[in-house]
C-alpha cells in the first residue's frame, strides 16, 4: 500500500498546484490507489477514472480552476477530479443516498461548471462557455475532456464544427482510450506534439503566412497544404483540422513530462480558435484486474483489492435483461428477418448474447441513439424485423427521429426499451421516467409494459409479430421474480390488459412492474375488509378501453399506477372516462405516478419509496381515496354554516 502522504496534503486543487512538478508521479500513483479503495467499497465506474488519473493531476496544475472551466463528458471518468476538488471527505457516499453522485453535478460542487451522465455533451456545453467568456471579455480557459466512445456520436461533431467555424477559444483534450484513432505513440510523436504546440512553431507559421501573403493565392494555397501535410504526417489529425481545430497529439496521457509542457503551451498559445491535444490512455491503468478485464472495469460492483473478485448478488432467477435477450434469440433462429441493433451497450442492453448468436445481425452502432433509430427505420423498409435495444434514459435522445422516422411513417421498428422505472445509484440522469409519456402520445404506435419477467417474454412476441406499425416494450432492471416462462409462440391480444384479481370495492390498474407491490398492498387492503381487484393493463397504446370502462362502473374508484411521470398511462386513462362522462356519475379515481421532480440516487427500494409508488404508499392512497367523501361533505357543511 502506498502512504498517500502526498494526497493528504491536497484538499482543493490550489494545494495540487503548490506542489513540485517531480511530485506529481507520486501523487499520482496515490491518487490511482485512493481511487481503486473507494470504488472497491462503493461499487461505480472504475476503468475511466484510473485512465485519466495522470491527466486530471496534469489538468488542475496547469489550469487555474474552478475560475478555468474543466467539463468532463459523461462525468463517469470524474472520480479522481472529486477527490481532489474538495470532496475527499465525502468520497465513500458515492453513489449512496443523500452522497455524492457518480457524475458531474453543478449543485455538487463550483469545480463541476456543468452536470453530464449521458455522452458526447462537452464540447457544446464548453463552446457556450467560451463564448459567454469572450462576450464577457473574461479572459480564462475553457477545457472540455471527451472518450474517444463519445467521439462517435454526432452531437460531439456537430459542436467542433460549429466551434472550427467561430474560431472560438476552446481547448478538447481527447481521451483516447481505446488506441481506436491513435497510431503508436512513441518519444518522437511525445517531442512533436510539444513542438507543434509550442511558441517556436507558432512563430514560423506567422513569419511563413506574413511571408506567403506578398505571393499569388496559388503560391498561398500551395504552402498551406504542404504545413498540413507535414503536420498530418506526424499527428494524423486531418479530420479535426478540417472542422477547424488545431491539432496536438497523439501524446501519451499517463507521462506528465509531455502533458505538462503541452498543456501549458496549449493555455498559453495566441492561436485564434479551438485546440484539441489527443491524449492517448490505457482504460484501467495500473490496476492489473481492470486491465485484464475485457471491460477494463466499466462499471463494477463492491470488490476484493487484492483479486479484483466483485462480489456480485447471487441469483438463479435471470435478469430481465437476459429474459429479452434469450427469447430474441429463439425467435431469430426462426427468423433470418430478426436483426438486433443497440447504442454502445451490448452487453447492458444483452445483445452481446444475440451478437454472440447472430454476429452478421448485430449492429453496435456507438453513442449514436439518433442514428440507430433511423438506422432501424430503414431496415424496416426493406422487410427486415429491427429490435432496436435502448435505454429508456438514452431513447430520449432519438426521440424526433422516433416521430419523424419511425411512427410518422408506420415502420415495424420494435423497441426493447430497458432500464424502465427508477435505477437506483445511478440516479436521475439514468432513470427511466419518460417513456411512457414520451411514446404513447405518438399516433401509430403500440406501447406495451412487462408486469414480469413471463410478459416480458409475451411482449417480445407479440413485437416480433407486429409488422403494420411500430411497438415498443419496456422493462425494469435486474431480475424477474422467479416465474415459470412461457414459450415464444405467446402472443398477447393488442390492446388488451388482463384481471389478476377479482374483487367489488377499489381496482387497481397496474401499468408496468410495480404489479407485486399492487398484489402485496391488495393483501394488506384485505385484511382490513376492504375488497380490491388488481388488473395488469399490458398496453398504454393502443389502451383497453373495455377493461377501463368495466373497471370504472363495477367499483366505487380506480387508481392507475405506473413507474412513470406525469402525462403518461394514467393521463389516457383519465381522458378515456372524461370523454365518456363516467365522472359526471362520481367515480372517484386516482393516479399513481413518479413524482414531479427528479429523484437523486439511492436503493432502488428506498427511491420507491420516497415516489410513493411501494406497497405501503398504494394502501394510503386507497385509504384516502375511500375517506375523501366523508372530507368533501365535511368541508361542504362547515361552507354552509
Amino acid at each position: 500500500m502506498i502512504k498517500k502522504k502526498l494526497l493528504e496534503k491536497i484538499k482543493y486543487p490550489s494545494d495540487l498546484r503548490k506542489l513540485k512538478r517531480q511530485d506529481l508521479k507520486q501523487l499520482s500513483k496515490e491518487l490511482r490507489e485512493e481511487l481503486i479503495d473507494v470504488v472497491s467499497t462503493t461499487g461505480g465506474h472504475l476503468g475511466a477514472g484510473l485512465g485519466v488519473v495522470e491527466l486530471t493531476v496534469a489538468l488542475h496544475y496547469v489550469f487555474d480552476t474552478p475560475k478555468d472551466k474543466l467539463v468532463w463528458d459523461v462525468g463517469h471518468q470524474a472520480y479522481p477530479h472529486k477527490i481532489i476538488t474538495g470532496r475527499k471527505d465525502k468520497i465513500r457516499t458515492l453513489r449512496k443516498g443523500d452522497g455524492l453522485s457518480g457524475f458531474t453535478k453543478r449543485s455538487e460542487s463550483e469545480y463541476d461548471p456543468f452536470g453530464a451522465a449521458h455522452s458526447s455533451t462537452s464540447i457544446s456545453s464548453t463552446l457556450g462557455m467560451a463564448v459567454a467568456k469572450s462576450l464577457s471579455n473574461n479572459s480564462n480557459h475553457v477545457v472540455a475532456v471527451i472518450g474517444d466512445g463519445a467521439m462517435s456520436a454526432g452531437m460531439a461533431y456537430e459542436a467542433m464544427n460549429n466551434a472550427g467555424a467561430m474560431k472560438s477559444k476552446l481547448i478538447v483534450i481527447l481521451n483516447d482510450n481505446d488506441m481506436s484513432i491513435a497510431r503508436p505513440v512513441g518519444a518522437m510523436s511525445s517531442y512533436l506534439a510539444r513542438l507543434l504546440s509550442g511558441k517556436t512553431y507558432f512563430g514560423f507559421r506567422k513569419t511563413v503566412k506574413y511571408i506567403t501573403s506578398a505571393f499569388s493565392k496559388k503560391f498561398k494555397d500551395k504552402a498551406g497544404k504542404a504545413e498540413e501535410f507535414i503536420r498530418d504526417i506526424v499527428s494524423g489529425g486531418t479530420l479535426f483540422n478540417e472542422l477547424g481545430f488545431y491539432y496536438i497529439g497523439p501524446i501519451n496521457g499517463h507521462d506528465l513530462d509531455s502533458l505538462i509542457p503541452i498543456l501549458n503551451n496549449a493555455k498559453n498559445s495566441k492561436y485564434d480558435g479551438p485546440i484539441l491535444i489527443h491524449a492517448v490512455t490505457k482504460k484501467g491503468k495500473g490496476y492489473k484486474p481492470a486491465e485484464d478485464s475485457r471491460d477494463k472495469y466499466h462499471g463494477v460492483s463492491k470488490f476484493n483489492v487484492v483479486t479484483g473478485e466483485q462480489s456480485k448478488s447471487k441469483s438463479n432467477i435471470p435478469s430481465y435483461t437476459k429474459v429479452f435477450a434469450d427469447t430474441l434469440v429463439k425467435h431469430a433462429e426462426n427468423d433470418t428477418k430478426i436483426i438486433g441493433i443497440t447504442g454502445a451497450m451490448p452487453s447492458g442492453t444483452g445483445m452481446d448474447i444475440f451478437g454472440k448468436k447472430f454476429p452478421d445481425r448485430m449492429f453496435d452502432v456507438g453513442i449514436a441513439e439518433q442514428h440507430a433509430v433511423t438506422f432501424s427505420a430503414g431496415l424496416a423498409t426493406e422487410g427486415y424485423k429491427p429490435f432496436a435495444a435502448i435505454y429508456s434514459t438514452f431513447l430520449q435522445r432519438a426521440y424526433d427521429q422516433v416521430v419523424h422516422d419511425v411512427a410518422i411513417q408506420k415502420l415495424p421498428v420494435r423497441f426493447a426499451i430497458d432500464r424502465a422505472g427508477l435505477v437506483g445509484a445511478d440516479g436521475p440522469t439514468h432513470a427511466g421516467s419518460f417513456d411512457i409519456t414520451y411514446l404513447a402520445t405518438l399516433p401509430n404506435f403500440v406501447v406495451m409494459a412487462a408486469s414480469d419477467e413471463a410478459e416480458l417474454v409475451r411482449m417480445v412476441n407479440t413485437a416480433v409479430s407486429i409488422n403494420d406499425r411500430p411497438s415498443a416494450f419496456r422493462y425494469p432492471r435486474g431480475h424477474g421474480i422467479g416465474i415459470e416462462l412461457p414459450n415464444i409462440e405467446e402472443v398477447l391480444e393488442i390492446g388488451k390488459g388482463r384481471i389478476i384479481k377479482e374483487g367489488r370495492k377499489i381496482a387497481i390498474l397496474n401499468f408496468g412492474a410495480r404489479l407485486q407491490e399492487c398484489l402485496k398492498a391488495s393483501k394488506k387492503l384485505e385484511a382490513k375488509g376492504i375488497s380490491v381487484t388488481v388488473a395488469d393493463a399490458r398496453f398504454a397504446k393502443p389502451i383497453d378501453e373495455k377493461l377501463i370502462m368495466d373497471l370504472s362502473i363495477n367499483h366505487e374508484a380506480l387508481i392507475t399506477i405506473e413507474e412513470g411521470s406525469i402525462g403518461g398511462f394514467g393521463s389516457h386513462v383519465m381522458q378515456i372516462l372524461s370523454e365518456r362522462g363516467v365522472f359526471d356519475k362520481g367515480l372517484k379515481m386516482r393516479t399513481m405516478i413518479l413524482p414531479d421532480k427528479f429523484l437523486d440516487q439511492d436503493t432502488p427500494e428506498e427511491m420507491y419509496k420516497k415516489a410513493g409508488l411501494d406497497c405501503d404508499s398504494i394502501v394510503e392512497k386507497v385509504e384516502d381515496v375511500l375517506k375523501s367523501n366523508v372530507i368533501v361533505a365535511k368541508n361542504t357543511i362547515k361552507k354552509l354554516s
